[in-house]
């Protein structure tokens, strides 16, 4: 979301309006959408909350499970999300300036209510680097960087080893977003979600990417996350839902229909 509104952009720009959020979400459930995720990607950069009227319309709305992000500072900021009719909250900027934030959300709402996006860049490299998680891949040998402020602002924290550390911090579960493949439509990246479910655990909602069947596919089973998210092949009505689940389900994918 930005400014109230539904967009999608590539690798986070070029962003272009593709509705109403609770609207798209009324038409995701009725689709057989499992979870609906919000994201207010300026909100932190723009250094205010999230807007909380979008929240409570879609909760009026939607009764399957809701996640929103964005902008969350405090205890205070997580309870007014939750209390607007969220299931869940989902925290990167946030957590990554005050980890504490994931251990005192996770003690005072429950963990399983606390969520940490993680958006990671690939970083090539030539050879080991200490204190970073390095692997070969296709491309090359990398580790990922953290970004925040909606991929604004490098950290210079391995995504790899955040994700262990917001584990031992008490998150119940991890959305990582590749800034390489977002919006392209290309496929998610693999190794990054296969890394990072291996090494925490934790329940695993890959994003960025998804531009068929055969990805989400892929992601689920080779890049061993627990679930997919997708945008643009939705918003675009490229793929309904259906279709993607029934798809999964022949190929022996636990889904819901």
């Amino acid at each position: 979301m930005k400014d109230g509104k539904v967009v999608k952009g590539v690798r986070f720009v070029n962003l272009v309006v593709e509705g109403d959020p609770a609207e798209l979400a009324a038409r995701y459930e009725e689709e057989g959408a499992d979870e609906i995720v919000f994201l207010d990607i300026t909100a932190s950069y723009e250094r205010r909350g999230i807007i909380l009227d979008v929240v409570k319309r879609t909760a009026d709305k939607v009764f399957m499970p809701f996640t929103v992000g964005g902008g969350i500072r405090s205890i205070e900021d997580i309870r007014n999300i939750l209390q607007s009719g969220a299931d869940k909250v989902s925290i990167n900027t946030a957590a990554v300036r005050n980890p504490k934030l994931i251990t005192e959300a996770a003690e005072i709402f429950g963990s399983q209510c606390i969520v940490v996006a993680i958006d990671a860049k690939r970083v090539y490299v030539d050879g080991p680097v200490e204190g970073k998680t390095v692997v070969s891949t296709a491309k090359g040998m990398c580790w990922w960087e953290v970004y925040v402020e909606g991929g604004r602002v490098p950290t210079g924290i391995d995504a790899i080893e955040w994700a262990k550390k917001v584990q031992r911090l008490g998150a119940g579960e991890l959305l990582p977003t590749s800034m390489d493949c977002d919006g392209t439509q290309a496929g998610y990246d693999i190794e990054l979600n296969r890394i990072m479910s291996e090494v925490t655990g934790l329940p695993l909602i890959a994003s960025g990417g998804a531009g068929n069947l055969e990805h989400i596919y892929e992601v689920l089973t080779k890049g061993k996350a627990d679930a997919a998210l997708a945008a643009s092949i939705f918003h675009r009505s490229i793929y309904p839902i259906r279709e993607v689940k029934e798809y999964l389900a022949q190929r022996g994918v636990p889904v819901r229909l």
